[in-house]
C-alpha cells in the first residue's frame, strides 16, 4: 500500500498576493476522501515570503504528528499563524446549525407572545408563495419577495416575522462550505460527462450550471451562457404576449455589461478546461476499461461512465478547476457591502443580518440572497442559502387587510414536488416543522386539486397527530371554468367536493377519528383564492374578503387549546401485529426501487440516482436524495401504524365527555410518538450505520449497482427488521424501542399502557 504525499505549491489567483494550494490530509472531498484540495491566501506578494510560508506548510503535511486539532496551539509557536490557519481551520469546526444561528440573532416569537406560527406547503407551482407576497404586501414588481416562478424556486426555509414597527431585520444563513464544494464537484461531473457524451458547449456549460437535483443552480453566482441562437430567440418573442411582460430592474440593479462579459468568459474557459479535463480521463482510463463509444450497450456506458466520473477526482485539472468555481463564488460574497457577515474559521460564510427602516432599501440588499430576475445572474447568492429569516412591518397591501395588531410568523419552504407515479412521503425537512407550527395551510391548485402529493400531506398531518391544525387555501380558482360551473357558488362546491373524495379515500388508512378531525378542520378552514399574481387594487373584492377571512383564522390559530383530561389505557399486545405491516409496508417499495423484486407501481430507480443518495448519507449529512427518502418513508409507515392502534384503547382513566375530547386526548399522543419514532428511524436508519452507507457509496465497477442494492438492504433489515411470532434479539430490540416510545408518550398524557413484559 503507497503512502500519498502531501504538498504544498504557492499559486496565482484572484486573490491579491500569493496563494498556496495543497491537498488536505484531513479534510475529504465529495466522495468522504481525504485530499481534499485547499487554496488559501499567503498576504503577501513577495516571492521570497511566500516561498518561506509554503516551506513552513509543507513540513506539516511531511509529518503526520502535526495533523492533530490538540497541536494547533504549539504549531503557532513554531509556525507563521497565517500557515497555522491554512491548515487547521478546515478540520477543526462541527457542522453549524443554521436554525440555531438564525435563533440566536432572531428570535422566533410564540403564541405565549401572542404569535401564530403558520406554516404554509403545498406543491411546487401551486402558488404558495405569491400567495405569500400578498399576505405580506410584497409587490411583484417593485418588492420581489420572496421569488417565484414556475419551476422550483424555493429551496430554503423561509421565516417571516410580522411586527408593529420597524425597523426591518434578517438573519439569512447559508450552506456549509463542504456542501457546496460536494454540490460544484457534481455539477462539473455532469459536465465532464456531458462532454464525453458529445454534447456541444452550450451543453456542457448548462450540465455544469444547474445541478441534476436542480435545487443548486451555479448560473445564479456565475452566470449563464451568452449564446443563444436567432432562432431561439424568435420562438421566446412569440410567446411574450402570453405572458405578464417581465419585470426590467434598475441600472443599479443589473448586473453590467462589462461583468456580464467577464462571466463568459470564464464560463466559456470552464468549458474548455472540462473538455480538456474529460478527455485526459478518458484517456487515462481507457487501457482498463475502453473508450466510452466503444461499448455496445447502455448498460456497459453507464458502467464506463461511473468509472469514468471516480477518476476525474484524481485528476489536477478537475480539482483545479473546483477550487477556481469556489473561489468565484466567495468573491460573490464579497460584493456584499451593505450587513455582516458571520463567518467560519476557512472565511466561509455562516449568516449574514442586516437592518433597515427603509423597506425598499432592506429588500433591495435581502434580494441578492433571495431573488432569481435573470438580470442579476452573475451576482445572485440564492443557492447558496438554507435559511431566510426575517421580521418588519410587514403588511398587506390592501386597506381591509391591515392591522397592525396581527401577529404572524409565516413559515414557508420547498415545494413537495410532483409525482404522477407514486405518492412519496413527505420529507422530514418539512414534518419536522409540524410541531412548531400552529397552523398548517395546504396551498392546493383548484384547477386540479388533491392529487399525491397534497394527499400524501394530510394523511401525514392526520397521522403525527396534527389534524386539528390543518386548513386548505385553494389558489388559481379563478382558472376554474366549464359549462356545469357557471356560478361562484357552483365553482366552490365543485373544488370543495375533491376535500371530501380525497377523505374518503383515507378513511381505512387513518381510521375514522383521524378522518373526522380532518373533516372537520377542512369544513371549517377552506378559502377560494385568485388572482394572486396580480397588483392588489386589481384582485376581486370576493377574494379580498376571502383573504381577510383567511388572516383571521390565521391568528386565531395562536390561542392555546383547552387542557385534555381524559386519558386512554391501551393493551400493547396488539401493537406487535400493526409494527409488522409497518416494516414490511416500509421495505417493499425499496425492494422494487433496488431492483430486488418486483413490486407493482414501483419503478426501479437508476443506479445514478441511489448513489447519490448513498453519498448524501455517507459524506453530506443529508437523509435524502430528490424523491428517495428512506427515513421519511420508515417514519411514515410506523406513523400510520401506530396511529391506527391508538385510534382504538382499550379504555379510560375518565370517560371523555365527548369525542372531541377523546380525539384530542389521543392527537397528544399521536404528536409524542412521532416526534420519538423521528428519532428513531433517523439513528436506525443513518446514524447507526456511517460504514455501511461509505461503503454502499463506494462500490465501483461491474455489479456496483447490485452489490450497493444488497449493502442498503443489508441497511433496513437492520433498521426495520420484519416481525414474526419467533423473533431474535435484534428484532425484539427492535419492538421494544418502539413500545417505550408509545408507553412515554401514553404515560406522558397521564394514561398507561397494560401488557408489557417486565423482563
Amino acid at each position: 500500500m503507497t503512502t500519498t504525499i502531501y504538498k504544498a505549491s504557492r499559486t496565482r489567483s484572484n486573490r491579491p498576493g500569493w496563494s498556496v494550494t495543497f491537498n488536505h490530509p484531513r479534510r475529504s472531498d465529495a466522495r468522504g476522501k481525504f485530499g481534499l484540495k485547499v487554496r488559501r491566501g499567503l498576504g503577501t506578494p513577495e516571492d521570497a515570503k511566500a516561498d518561506q510560508l509554503v516551506a513552513q506548510l509543507n513540513e506539516i503535511l511531511a509529518d503526520p504528528s502535526w495533523w492533530s486539532l490538540d497541536r494547533r496551539v504549539e504549531a503557532l509557536q513554531r509556525f507563521d499563524a497565517i500557515v497555522v490557519s491554512a491548515f487547521f481551520d478546515g478540520i477543526e469546526a462541527g457542522k453549524v446549525n443554521s436554525k440555531e444561528r438564525r435563533e440566536e440573532m432572531l428570535p422566533l416569537p410564540t403564541p405565549d407572545d401572542g404569535y401564530a406560527r403558520v406554516m404554509l406547503v403545498g406543491s411546487t407551482g401551486a402558488g404558495k408563495t405569491t400567495l405569500l407576497r400578498q399576505l405580506i404586501g410584497s409587490d411583484h414588481t417593485r418588492d420581489r419577495f420572496p421569488s417565484t416562478s414556475t419551476a422550483k424556486t424555493t429551496t430554503a426555509d423561509i421565516e417571516i416575522i410580522t411586527t408593529a414597527t420597524g425597523p426591518f431585520k434578517s438573519a439569512i444563513t447559508f450552506m456549509n462550505e463542504h456542501e457546496v464544494r460536494a454540490a460544484v464537484d457534481e455539477c462539473l461531473e455532469e459536465a465532464c460527462a456531458s462532454a464525453i457524451r458529445g454534447q456541444d458547449d452550450k451543453g456542457i456549460a448548462g450540465a455544469l450550471l444547474e445541478h441534476p437535483e436542480q435545487r443548486f443552480r451555479l448560473s445564479y453566482p456565475l452566470g449563464t451562457w451568452q449564446q443563444e441562437s436567432p432562432s431561439h430567440e424568435e420562438m421566446d418573442s412569440l410567446f411574450e404576449h402570453e405572458e405578464a411582460p417581465a419585470v426590467t430592474l434598475p441600472d443599479d440593479e443589473v448586473v453590467a455589461d462589462v461583468e456580464l462579459t467577464k462571466n463568459n468568459e470564464h464560463l466559456r474557459e470552464y468549458v474548455f478546461r472540462i473538455r480538456d479535463i474529460a478527455t485526459a480521463v478518458q484517456e487515462q482510463i481507457a487501457p482498463r476499461f475502453g473508450n466510452y463509444h466503444d461499448m455496445d450497450s447502455a448498460t456497459r456506458r453507464e458502467a464506463w461512465i461511473e468509472e469514468f466520473t471516480d477518476a476525474l477526482y484524481e485528476n489536477q485539472g478537475f480539482t483545479d478547476i473546483s477550487v477556481d468555481i469556489m473561489e468565484s463564488i466567495e468573491e460573490r460574497f464579497g460584493l456584499i457591502a451593505d450587513g455582516n457577515f458571520e463567518r467560519e474559521a476557512t472565511g466561509w460564510p455562516i449568516l449574514w443580518y442586516y437592518e433597515d427602516r427603509d423597506r425598499t432599501a432592506f429588500l433591495r440588499q435581502v434580494r441578492w440572497f433571495t431573488g432569481n430576475h435573470s438580470q442579476q445572474f452573475g451576482r445572485l447568492l440564492t443557492p447558496l442559502v438554507d435559511g431566510i429569516r426575517v421580521s418588519g412591518p410587514f403588511q398587506p397591501a390592501a386597506t381591509k387587510l391591515q392591522n397592525s395588531d396581527r401577529r404572524l410568523v409565516l413559515l414557508d419552504g420547498e415545494g413537495l414536488g410532483h409525482s404522477a407515479r407514486e405518492a412519496t412521503s413527505i420529507s422530514t425537512k418539512v414534518t419536522d416543522r409540524f410541531q412548531e407550527a400552529d397552523m398548517i395551510l395546504l396551498i392546493d391548485d383548484a384547477q386540479s386539486p388533491m392529487q399525491a402529493a397534497p394527499l400524501e400531506l394530510l394523511r401525514t398531518v392526520g397521522k403525527s397527530g396534527h389534524g386539528h391544525k390543518l386548513g386548505v387555501v385553494f389558489t388559481h380558482f379563478d382558472q376554474v371554468r366549464g359549462d356545469n360551473l357557471r356560478s361562484y357558488t357552483q365553482k366552490v362546491d365543485h373544488v370543495h367536493a375533491s376535500i371530501g373524495n380525497a377523505l374518503s379515500g383515507m378513511q381505512d388508512v387513518l381510521g375514522p377519528p383521524v378522518t373526522e378531525i380532518l373533516k372537520r378542520q377542512l369544513d371549517n378552514c377552506n378559502f377560494y383564492l385568485g388572482g394572486l399574481n396580480r397588483p392588489t387594487d386589481s384582485i376581486p373584492t370576493p377574494i379580498i374578503d376571502e383573504m381577510h377571512e383567511l388572516l383571521a383564522q390565521m391568528q386565531e390559530a395562536a390561542r392555546l387549546p383547552e387542557p385534555v383530561t381524559a386519558a386512554p389505557i391501551y393493551n400493547v399486545l396488539r401493537l406487535e401485529l400493526a409494527l409488522r405491516d409497518a416494516t414490511d409496508g416500509f421495505k417493499s417499495p425499496w425492494w422494487g426501487r433496488l431492483g430486488l423484486s418486483y413490486q407493482e407501481r414501483i419503478k426501479k430507480e437508476h443506479w445514478t440516482r441511489v448513489k447519490a443518495l448513498c453519498r448524501r448519507i455517507a459524506n453530506l449529512g443529508s437523509n435524502e436524495y430528490d424523491t428517495l427518502k428512506p427515513v421519511a418513508n420508515l417514519l411514515s409507515q410506523l406513523q400510520e401504524s401506530i396511529s391506527l392502534w391508538l385510534n382504538d384503547p382499550a379504555g379510560w382513566t375518565r370517560h371523555p365527555a365527548d369525542d372531541d375530547e377523546g380525539r384530542a386526548a389521543i392527537n397528544q399522543i399521536r404528536q409524542e410518538v412521532s416526534a420519538g419514532i423521528r428519532v428513531l428511524a433517523e439513528r436506525r436508519l443513518i446514524r447507526s450505520h456511517p460504514g455501511d452507507w461509505q461503503a454502499a457509496y463506494g462500490f465501483r465497477g461491474a455489479g456496483s449497482s447490485f452489490k450497493r442494492a444488497d449493502q442498503m438492504a443489508h441497511i433496513y433489515e437492520a433498521a426495520a427488521p420484519s416481525i414474526s411470532s419467533i423473533m431474535d434479539p435484534s428484532t425484539q430490540a427492535f419492538l421494544d424501542e418502539v413500545v417505550e416510545i408509545v408507553r412515554i408518550a401514553v404515560e406522558n398524557a397521564d394514561g398507561s399502557v397494560e401488557g408489557i413484559s417486565k423482563t
